[in-house]
């Protein structure tokens, strides 16, 4: 048997896993996200690094750094509107990505340079710890949810039990692993989901990079559900993890995998690094500071009123309360 986190990991990460290849999002994929909802996303995104670089917290010699940029949408994105902004900027900031597959790397150094050509320049990582940087303003935009994770589950007696894997059926058996029952303590969590890798990650950030602010959006809420919230996503259809003869056989390296964040213990991993300007929000409240209502505005005044109600039908979407605005949440982190 396999711990259920080595599981995950091979599911979304292995040999032929599910992000070893470029996947599609939106309509023609399994799942949705912001980037693939509206362009404004990243433009809301691009608007907050201007404003960090003017008002002095940035140089503009800020290198922006994304963190599994998947095919570059976003970065994209946030090029355009900083061209569209403030394109001057473009001669002094430089990108990068932190991809750890190859072939990923290649589609997104591709699509940059087809949107861009030489204006911009782009450089790869395969992984954070290579990254050494004096300042950088830093995009994780769905990414601690694919970060591997174990299962949890106190059981009538009150004992804790993980879960471990082994021919694609899960079963719990008791918990010896002192690390998960000490943070299981502290969080108060008897059922769901524990991530300890994400200390590793924001260690190795602080360590990294001397100055930065650090954004970060993804599902999930301050405080643990004390459920079970892993589930798996295939073309738009959603199955929780313990859903009744779910084929995971089939389902494995071939679907989605994901799961709600503690963004309690993502904030605590950078206080523990002395880090105190740590903001958390919904995703409409962030947006909305960042000035994506202010970027509709300037659209207003230069299209046309069909092309400016149909952008403002897809800004609904990341903003509304029901849909995407209050179902993710963000942490926005300056060191």
């Amino acid at each position: 048997m396999i711990k259920f986190s080595t599981y995950f990991n091979d599911w979304l990460y292995g040999q032929d896993a599910y992000y070893s290849n470029y996947k599609q999002i939106g309509k023609d994929g399994d799942f949705f996200t912001s980037v693939s909802t509206s362009s404004f996303f990243g433009g809301s995104i691009a608007k907050k690094i201007i404003s960090s670089i003017e008002e002095g917290f940035l140089p503009n010699n800020t290198t922006i750094l994304e963190i599994g940029a998947h095919h570059g949408y976003l970065l994209a994105d946030v090029i355009q509107f900083i061209y569209t902004l403030k394109p001057e900027l473009l001669k002094t900031l430089n990108f990068a990505i932190v991809e750890r597959f190859e072939n990923l790397q290649e589609q997104q150094t591709k699509y940059l340079f087809d949107s861009f050509g030489e204006l911009i320049k782009l450089k790869h990582y395969e992984d954070i710890k290579e990254v050494k940087l004096e300042n950088a303003y830093v995009i994780a935009n769905e990414i601690f949810d694919a970060f591997a994770c174990d299962l949890v589950y106190t059981n009538k007696n009150g004992v804790l039990q993980q879960a471990f894997v082994e021919n694609h059926k899960i079963e719990f058996v008791d918990c010896s692993d002192e690390n998960i029952i000490n943070h299981c303590k502290k969080y108060s969590i008897t059922k769901g989901e524990v991530a300890l890798s994400y200390k590793d990650f924001v260690d190795t950030l602080c360590k990294n990079i001397t100055h930065f602010e650090f954004l970060t959006f993804d599902y999930g809420d301050r405080f643990p559900r004390n459920d079970f919230s892993t589930r798996v996503y295939e073309k738009h259809s959603v199955y929780p993890i313990f859903e009744e003869n779910l084929p995971l056989e089939k389902l494995f390296k071939t679907s989605d995998i994901t799961y709600d964040i503690h963004f309690n213990y993502l904030k605590d991993c950078f206080l523990s690094n002395n880090i105190l300007d740590v903001k958390f929000n919904t995703q409409l409240k962030s947006l909305v500071e960042f000035g994506i209502l202010d970027l509709l505005e300037i659209l207003k005044a230069n299209v046309d009123e069909k092309t400016y109600l149909k952008e403002t039908q897809k800004v609904k979407v990341l903003l509304e309360p029901t849909r995407m605005g209050d179902r993710f949440k963000t942490l926005n982190v300056r060191k």
